[in-house]
This record gives structure tokens, C-alpha cells and sequence, in this order.
């Protein structure tokens, strides 16, 4: 049975769980810094900001992980002595430069009401069987918002799409990537999608 909780109630450290489905579903942003998945893991598992996510266990084993705030607060900070410690000083330096404008945002005109879900993710041998499903469910029954953003999910993630399309989220932004980049990571366009309750 699959338990949905917040990370920072988990009774054991769920760091190392979240970071490694953080690493698998990250791989083609992140595979400038490292081609290893463990490198990848163990460099962010400093990054988390705990009070903000939810985790989905099961066994003692975090298979699902997302994050909600309340699109003031920030759900991962980076630390640049971390990154350099396990991706070496250049690229983890680089790391911090460009991922702390990635991950470290916040809405620009937050309003009241709005939540912001980021960072979702299954564990490999967990997809396809309604962790994510559970987990966003979780979150729109168990947080105070009206309106739910989820921002910029890659248009080719047709699995993520279906999923939020399914709970009732809708389009309301389409991003295109520059051309050389879109063709070396694999994506066209970010999407941004909106929940009301």
C-alpha cells in the first residue's frame, strides 16, 4: 500500500530517495553535469527543501515525490560547495550558476490562493502505476489553494501530460525552446498548466 506524506514527517530521512527519482527524471536537463545517475543524485541531495514536499512510500522505499508552495517559498536551494564536491569545481560551479536560476524561482506577482506543484517524479520501476496520480491528488485534497500551477513540463513528457490532463489541468502557456537546444535535449516546447478547484 502506497503511504503519501510530507517528506519532513517521513521517520527516516527521505533524501536520498527523492534525489535519486530526482536524478532519473532529470536526466536530459542535467546530463551536461554528469552522465551518472549516482553523481547526479548524491551532488543534489542537499537540495531539497523538505517542509515542501511530499513523498509516496512504500515499504520504507520513497517511490513518488513532489513538491507544493506556495510560489513564495522555494522548494530546493542549491549549494555550490555541494555541487562542486561531487561534480568537480567547474561544473558544479557551472551547476550553481545556471540551475539556481531554474529551480531557485518564485512566481513573479505571487497572489493568494495560488499554489505552485514542482518536481514531480516516480521511481523507475514505479511508473505507470498511479504514484504521481496520488501524489498530486494528495496535494490538491490536503493544501489550502484554489488555483494549482504547474510550470513548464516538456511537451515530449507525453506520459506527465496525459496525467495532468487527466486530474483536470489545462494548458495556459506553450514556451518554445531555441532551436540548437531543443534538438540536443529533445524538447520543443515548455508547458505551463492550471488547476481551478
Amino acid at each position: 500500500m502506497i503511504n503519501v506524506i510530507k517528506a519532513d514527517q517521513a521517520e527516516f530521512d527521505v533524501r536520498r530517495g527523492i534525489s535519486e527519482i530526482f536524478a532519473e527524471g532529470f536526466t536530459q536537463w542535467l546530463g551536461f553535469f554528469s552522465k551518472d545517475p549516482k553523481r547526479i543524485a548524491a551532488a543534489f541531495a542537499h537540495i531539497f527543501v523538505l517542509d515542501q514536499f511530499y513523498v509516496a512510500l512504500f515499504k520504507g522505499q520513497v517511490v513518488g515525490m513532489a513538491a507544493c508552495t506556495d510560489g513564495t517559498s522555494l522548494s530546493v536551494k542549491l549549494d555550490k560547495k555541494e555541487l562542486r564536491k561531487h561534480l568537480g569545481f567547474y561544473r558544479g560551479t557551472l551547476a550553481g550558476i545556471f540551475l539556481k536560476k531554474e529551480f531557485e524561482t518564485t512566481f513573479v506577482h505571487p497572489s493568494p490562493g495560488v499554489g505552485s506543484i514542482e518536481f514531480v517524479g516516480t521511481a523507475a520501476e514505479f511508473r505507470g502505476q498511479g504514484i504521481a496520480s496520488q501524489l498530486i491528488r494528495h496535494i490538491l485534497e490536503h493544501t489550502p489553494y484554489e488555483v494549482y500551477l504547474i510550470e513548464e513540463v516538456a511537451d515530449t513528457n507525453i506520459p506527465a501530460m496525459k496525467l495532468y490532463y487527466k486530474l483536470g489541468f489545462e494548458e495556459y502557456k506553450r514556451r518554445q525552446i531555441p532551436i540548437k537546444r531543443a534538438k540536443k535535449i529533445g524538447i520543443n516546447y515548455l508547458v505551463s498548466l492550471r488547476y481551478s478547484k
